[in-house]
C-alpha cells in the first residue's frame, strides 16, 4: 500500500477512515465509528454501542431494542447549539480587525467559550423568528464528513455562523498550488477518490439521510469550500446549514418550518410593478442553468456543483476560465464540463486518459476514471429532471472506489511522502 504523509495537521481525532461499501446505509454507518461530543463540559458520557460502533453522549442508558435503530440513537444525542451574543463575536474578532481565515470569504479564525472556531458573516435574506429551534434542527445532524455547526449569531442584516474549526487545506487550493503548477497534494489516484467517496456520501445524507424530515439543500458546493484533512485525504464539507440560516432556500424550508413551530417568517412579496429583481448568490461554473434563470437553489442544483467539483477533481482545472486566442484576438471560455463530455465522445478511453490530470502520471485505471467521468457527466445533465439522486451516485462512486482500492493494492504502490509545501 501506498503510505503518505501530508503537512496538514487535523483536529478532528474522532474522525476514522472509511472503507465505503455497496450496501445499504445502515450497513454503512454500522461499520464507521463516529464520536460525538456534548458542548456543554458539564455532562460526561460513557455508554459505547457495540451493535453500531458510534459512542453515544448520553447521560441515559439506551435500551438494546433501540441500539440497533439508527434514527433512535440520533434521538438520543444531546443538542445543544449556541444562540452566541453579538458582543461575544467582536470580542473573539478583535471587533472583525483580526486577519481574516480567507481572502473570497468573511471570516474569522479566533476562540469562542473556549472552542477553536471559525466564524463566518452572511447577509441575512429573511427574518428568524425563533433561531434556537432552528438551530437546533440544523444542529441534529451529525457526519463525520461535514463540519460542525456549533451555533449563530444575529445582528442588523448579518448573521454570524460558528462553525468547529477543522485545520487542513481546501479543495482547489490542494489542486492547484499557485506556485507551482506542476504540484498537487493529491498526487495519487487514491487520494483523489477518498475525496470523492466522502463528498458524495456527505451530500448525500444532507439530502437524503439527515433524519429531520427536512429537504436540505446546501447550495455550497464548491471546491474552496471542502477542506482535505490527513493523513488520508479524507474531506470535509463547510457551510452545512447556512443555506437554511440565511434563507437562501426559504421556500424550500419554510414548509417544514411551519410544521416545527413557525419558527421562519416568510419575506415580503415582490412588488408588483416592474419586473421583479431576482438576487441570488453563486460561483460562476458551479451553477446549474436553472438555477442561473431563477435564483432558486434545489436539490438538483446541488448536484450539479457536486459534478462540477467531481469533474475538477478528475482534471485538475478550474470550472472556468479564459484562454486568449492569438488569432481571433479574444478570450476564449474554456469549460470542464465541455472539455470532459469531448473527452468521454472521443471513445475507447484514450479521450479520457489524456483528460485527466496529467500530474497524476498516467497512474490510474483507465476504464474507472472514464466511468467516474460519465457519473459526473450525468449529474451535470442541462435538465435538472434527469440527474441522478445523490443515495445513486454515493453508491456508484463508492463501488469505483472500492475497484480503485483493489486497483491500488494489485499494483503495489511504491512508498512515498507529500507535502502542501511545493518542492
Amino acid at each position: 500500500m501506498c503510505k503518505t504523509k501530508m503537512a496538514i495537521n487535523a483536529t478532528s481525532p474522532t474522525s476514522t477512515p472509511r472503507t465505503p461499501s455497496t450496501t445499504s446505509s445502515t450497513a454503512r454507518a454500522s461499520a464507521t465509528s463516529l464520536t460525538f461530543s456534548d458542548q456543554n463540559p458539564s455532562t460526561s458520557y460513557a455508554s459505547t454501542s457495540a451493535s453500531t460502533g458510534y459512542r453515544l453522549s448520553s447521560s441515559n442508558s439506551i435500551s438494546t431494542s433501540s441500539r440497533n435503530s439508527l434514527p433512535t440513537l440520533r434521538e438520543t444525542l444531546p443538542e445543544n447549539p449556541h444562540i452566541y451574543d453579538f458582543s461575544e463575536i467582536r470580542a473573539a474578532t478583535n471587533n472583525f480587525l483580526s486577519k481574516r481565515h480567507s481572502s473570497s470569504t468573511p471570516c474569522w479564525r479566533c476562540t469562542l467559550r473556549g472552542a477553536d472556531v471559525i466564524v463566518f458573516q452572511r447577509k441575512l435574506r429573511r427574518k428568524i423568528n425563533d433561531l434556537r429551534s432552528l438551530l437546533s434542527i440544523i444542529c441534529r445532524c451529525h457526519h463525520v464528513n461535514i463540519v460542525k455547526l456549533l451555533g449563530a449569531s444575529i445582528s442588523g442584516d448579518h448573521v454570524y455562523l460558528v462553525y468547529d474549526f477543522v485545520a487542513g487545506g481546501n479543495l482547489a487550493d490542494c489542486l492547484r498550488n499557485a506556485r507551482n503548477a506542476n504540484f498537487t497534494v493529491l498526487s495519487t489516484w487514491m487520494s483523489r477518490m477518498q475525496v470523492a467517496t466522502d463528498l458524495a456520501h456527505a451530500l448525500d445524507y444532507v439530502h437524503n439521510k439527515n433524519g429531520v424530515s427536512i429537504d436540505f439543500v446546501h447550495n455550497h458546493i464548491k471546491s474552496s469550500a471542502i477542506i482535505v484533512t490527513e493523513p488520508d485525504f479524507n474531506a470535509r464539507v463547510c457551510h452545512f446549514g447556512a443555506a437554511q440560516l440565511c434563507g437562501e432556500v426559504e421556500n424550500q424550508f419554510a414548509t417544514a418550518g411551519e410544521k416545527l413551530g413557525e419558527i421562519v417568517e416568510e419575506s415580503p412579496p415582490a412588488r408588483r410593478s416592474g419586473r421583479p429583481e431576482v438576487q441570488f448568490s453563486g460561483v460562476r461554473g458551479y451553477m446549474s442553468p436553472e438555477y442561473q434563470t431563477t435564483g432558486v437553489a434545489t436539490q438538483e442544483s446541488d448536484v450539479y456543483a457536486f459534478g462540477v467539483v467531481l469533474l475538477e477533481l478528475l482534471s485538475g482545472e478550474e470550472p472556468l476560465k479564459f484562454r486568449f486566442d492569438e488569432k481571433t484576438r479574444d478570450f476564449v471560455r474554456i469549460s470542464v464540463v465541455e472539455t470532459a463530455r469531448v473527452a468521454v465522445d472521443g471513445g475507447g478511453g484514450g479521450g479520457v486518459r489524456r483528460w485527466v490530470d496529467r500530474r497524476l502520471k498516467d497512474s490510474f485505471p483507465i476504464d474507472i476514471a472514464d466511468k467516474l467521468t460519465r457519473v459526473a457527466l450525468d449529474c451535470v445533465h442541462v435538465e435538472a429532471d434527469k440527474r441522478p439522486n445523490m443515495s445513486r451516485v454515493a453508491d456508484k462512486v463508492s463501488t469505483l472506489y472500492l475497484k480503485s482500492k483493489n486497483w491500488s493494492e494489485s499494483i503495489k504502490m511504491p512508498d512515498m511522502s507529500v507535502s502542501l509545501v511545493p518542492r
